[in-house]
């Protein structure tokens, strides 16, 4: 427990600063004007649905290093870097792509041309933080993987402190700058994001504890072996992530066609949601390197102590934020706007929220300690089924036409939300459980 909390509360702080940074966003754009809110929540679901699906993939990164870390194979980690380089260098030019023709996702929402124009200008400015945000994640994949996630976690506090000051000059318009609203937020994130990879590359190349693993040592060519091993775990975790990230997405789209007051109310909710996220997620990610790197050293039964360490705790911290979200929900939302109408539908939601998070605990630690295992294949085919055709398609079903006593709406959505991801909780969880007796056995069974 001890190992779990040190790892654990680094990556806890790191997570959070990243979402303060959205909640900034919301929070800036609501007291903006109800445009600019829709339009940030929007296009940062968009953006959520193409960068985080894709580069999911690269998630891949951590589970190997921790295995070669735990193995002692300190020479082979370098390597797996760059190759790992490789495979962001690609999934990086398909996202600037994706995120220049956002048509198809647009469509959906059938926004008004004054927020439609905000999108999209958010979204050209924010495809400029692409590229160091690809170099932040490999930085964090082999931080995470070898058990120093302090280095993330204080180059996301820079970005955290810098984010008000940047805002407030382009989005605000200060130092002779335009007002830009929604597109001088884009902006200011992208030059924080090119700062923040400048210094993890000066982090790399003179702290003793990143020397050692020779990452810049040599050029290596891609090496098809090692691209198809990271591509074999990681593209199961990015459809995982796209599934999950999707659904966010699309609810946020149909959402859209009740209005800005419902776009915005869903918005502050959907913050919230992920913000509270982090703490089990962050554990689980502990739990899952732990388990990872003592199944390198070939130490299974380390393995199930970490992942079961793992759940008591995030399952404990996700009840006591899940109560207290419920009891606070009306001050909550009263924090992101002044609008009367958007803080009364905010505060119904986030009520279905505290449910929500139960759930989001439950299989946050699920899936991030069966990826410490090298386990993605079936958690994706789960959620495919729970997060698009329960959670998804009942919320298309209930939120778009609404059901006895209840009006067509976000909360026949989040409802909807509730049942799906209870579902994956569920499932992940039994399957992560029989994951780790059938490791186990094996070594129980040896003379």
């Amino acid at each position: 427990m001890r190992a779990l909390i040190h790892l654990a509360w680094p990556t806890f702080v790191a997570q959070i600063a990243v979402m303060l940074n959205g909640m900034i966003d919301t929070v800036m754009a609501g007291h903006l004007s109800s445009t600019d809110l829709a339009a940030i929540g929007i296009g940062a679901a968009v953006y959520g649905a193409i960068f985080v699906s894709l580069t999911g993939i690269l998630i891949a990164l951590t589970p190997h290093v921790a295995h070669l870390y735990g193995a002692g194979k300190r020479e082979e980690i370098g390597e797996e870097v760059r190759q790992a380089a490789w495979l962001a260098l690609a999934l990086g030019a398909l996202i600037i792509l994706l995120m220049a023709w956002p048509d198809p996702l647009l469509a959906i929402a059938r926004l008004t041309p004054p927020v439609e124009v905000k999108v999209r200008d958010y979204l050209a400015a924010l495809a400029w933080s692409v590229p160091p945000a690809l170099t932040l994640r490999l930085f964090n994949g082999l931080s995470s993987g070898i058990g120093r996630p302090r280095p993330i976690m204080l180059l996301n506090l820079l970005g955290l402190a810098l984010k008000i000051p940047a805002n407030l000059v382009f989005m605000y318009g200060h130092l002779g700058l335009p007002a830009l609203g929604a597109t001088g937020c884009g902006v200011a994130s992208s030059l924080i994001a090119w700062l923040l990879a400048a210094l993890a590359w000066l982090w790399l190349a003179r702290l003793g504890e990143y020397r050692d693993y020779a990452l810049l040592a040599r050029f290596s060519p891609p090496r098809w072996s090692a691209l198809r091993d990271l591509v074999r775990l990681g593209l199961p975790i990015g459809a995982t992530f796209m599934m999950d990230v999707t659904a966010f997405t699309f609810m946020a789209l149909f959402i859209a066609r009740f209005g800005a007051v419902a776009s915005g109310a869903h918005q502050i909710a959907a913050n919230l949601a992920a913000l509270l996220f982090m703490l089990p997620t962050s554990i689980g990610h502990a739990a899952g390197v732990l388990s990872g790197q003592a199944l390198g050293s070939g130490d299974p039964a380390a393995a199930r102590r970490a992942a079961q360490r793992g759940f008591l705790l995030g399952l404990g911290c996700g009840a006591t934020t899940a109560l207290a979200l419920a009891l606070a929900r009306e001050p909550a939302a009263a924090f992101y706007t002044a609008d009367p109408e958007v803080r009364q539908l905010a505060a119904r939601l986030l009520l279905l929220v505290a449910i929500y998070h139960l759930a989001d605990a439950l299989q946050g630690v699920a899936v991030n300690v069966l990826r410490g295992y090298k386990k993605a294949g079936v958690p994706m085919v789960i959620y495919a089924f729970a997060l698009w055709g329960v959670g998804l398609g009942g919320g298309i079903v209930v939120g778009l036409n609404g059901a006895p006593g209840l009006s067509p709406g976000p909360v026949g959505f989040w409802l909807a939300a509730i049942a799906g991801l209870g579902l994956a909780g569920l499932l992940v969880t039994l399957y992560c459980r029989r994951v780790i007796r059938l490791t186990v056995a094996p070594q129980a069974a040896a003379p």
